[in-house]
């Protein structure tokens, strides 16, 4: 699914006035939809408070609730902001409100009677701030937010929850919690990107009559990846095992023998022709015994139970021969782990991940990564991109970008809408996913699904975000079966076939 970028849909709104489709019909028929998802969610109780801002958001606001008097509902509307900025559309909203019998109040927080009403009423509709809010949300505008959330009403947004910005999904100060989002036209990044995903509620995407030529001219660089966007080919009949990709996983030290194990599973699961797993010789036994189908092979260890330096001569000489490698599911921190990860870097041919230790032993000198001949694939939960130098002061989404840009490989900023963000400046957003996969483990199980699908010649970028997607799927499939509690990363790698089979089948 494409997303708007919110500057270019507003030039698109003025283009449509060139067109022919007037202002006032496209905040008309914003009005309605949002209107009508306020009268679903309202239920049986007839009552709407509506808090509206002095922009076209707000004229949106005014449209929805005078439709709603027109169905019979009480309504109450407030008005935050100077009323002399409204545009003549949202003055014109207005005054049909006001045609109705309803008096539009100024917000007034200490009005009992207003807060009491917000309270009880049926619905909440919520148009202060659209998409092209870019302030922090403070003084009259942030106590509106807080009774809002504070009230047992349901929440209808209009555009985008207000205190979202739109192109990023940070919070600016404090945001509105809606349980329904009607966004025009198309859906914008903030609806997707975390926290704004949070706040959302249900995204309804709703044509507002803006000309199909000019919505498409209003995409930007990020793409929310669904089910309907992911293709896998089916396989040749007169094929071998070889044809289907050598993974090589190199992992695990002493302590940590399940991370190795679950990463070479999952590359197998998702289809790879041969897997081998690398452990250092100190676990070598444990591996073997966990691993029926995959090839484990063990090199030199320290004392510790971590490789030690002398692992490369092994390590060397498997990176010649597999299509791919993943190095750093439960690697330690231990022995030579930093020297053997920065020699892979410099030395490898093959496409490589990093993941956990493998990004831990280099974020002292992150600068590795750009002596590396092989395209890179980062995977960091925030933590760990926050020690590799990466900077979250202005949202997930431009700081994953930002590192992509700047060290040349693809970054899975792994969360709540993992977020794939290439160096050409493009990025894609998980949509499936839930809060039962945050166990550890998981992010092995996506490392060794997205080594397996490179190993398979998907183009590695593609790999990364079909990879991601699958293993969100495979994680809901979970979800269904055994709920967020008592599923396991275990659970997920044995689910991949059914995730596969939800994308096949569409």
């Amino acid at each position: 699914m494409k997303l708007a970028d919110s500057k270019k849909l507003m030039i698109a709104d003025k283009e449509a006035v060139k067109m022919g489709v007037t202002a006032l019909e496209l905040m008309e028929n914003a009005s309605e939809k949002v209107a009508k998802a306020a009268f679903d969610l309202a239920g049986n109780k007839h009552s709407c408070a509506v808090f509206c801002g002095s922009g076209n958001n707000g004229g949106d606001g005014f449209g929805a609730a005078a439709v709603l008097c027109k169905k019979g509902f009480i309504v109450k509307a407030y008005l935050l902001g100077n009323a002399d900025n409204m545009s003549d559309e949202s003055n014109e909203m207005a005054d049909r409100l006001e045609d109705m019998g309803v008096d539009i109040e100024m917000f007034n927080p200490a009005d009992d009677r207003m807060i009491g009403f917000a309270d009880n009423c049926g619905v909440i509709i919520d148009a202060i701030f659209g998409v092209g809010l870019s302030r922090e949300v403070g003084g009259l505008y942030k106590e509106a937010v807080e009774i809002i959330n504070s009230s047992n009403a349901p929440v209808v947004s209009a555009d985008i929850p207000s205190g979202v910005e739109a192109d990023t999904g940070r919070i600016l100060g404090c945001a509105v919690k809606a349980d329904v989002t009607v966004t025009f036209t198309m859906a914008k990044v903030g609806h997707f990107v975390t926290p704004g995903i949070s706040m959302r509620g249900k995204l309804i995407i709703a044509d507002i009559g803006l000309p199909k030529a000019l919505s498409k001219a209003a995409v930007c660089n990020v793409t929310a990846i669904t089910a309907n966007d992911v293709f896998i080919p089916r396989r040749e009949a007169e094929t071998h095992k070889w044809d289907y990709g050598s993974v090589l996983v190199i992992a695990g030290s002493k302590g940590y023998t399940g991370a190795p194990v679950m990463a070479s599973k999952a590359a197998l699961r998702t289809g790879s022709g041969l897997v081998f797993l690398c452990v250092p010789e100190s676990i070598y036994t444990i591996a073997a015994v966990k691993s029926d189908e995959v090839i484990v092979v063990s090199a030199p260890a320290a004392e510790d139970g971590c490789f030690s330096i002398g692992a490369m001569k092994v390590l060397g000489e498997r990176l010649e021969r597999c299509d791919v490698c993943l190095l750093g599911c439960g690697l330690g921190k231990g022995g030579d782990t930093r020297k053997l990860v920065e020699e892979i870097i410099r030395t490898c041919k093959k496409t490589l991940i990093l993941d956990a230790d493998g990004i831990n032993a280099i974020c002292g000198n992150i600068d590795i990564i750009k002596e590396a001949s092989c395209p890179i694939i980062l995977t960091p939960h925030e933590r760990e991109f926050a020690r590799m130098g990466g900077d979250l002061s202005e949202g997930r989404l431009k700081g994953a970008l930002k590192f992509a840009a700047e060290y040349n490989c693809a970054v899975v900023l792994k969360g709540s809408g993992t977020i794939t963000a290439l160096p050409n400046g493009t990025a894609y957003v998980n949509t499936a996913g839930n809060p039962g996969m945050a166990k550890a483990g998981s992010g092995d199980v996506l490392a060794g699904m997205i080594a397996s699908l490179i190993g398979q010649k998907f183009p590695p970028a593609q790999a990364a975000v079909y990879g991601v997607l699958l293993h969100s799927l495979s994680g809901d499939l979970c979800k269904k079966e055994f709920t967020e509690y008592a599923m396991t990363p275990m659970d997920m790698i044995d689910h991949i076939s059914e995730a596969y089979k939800t994308i096949m089948r569409k």
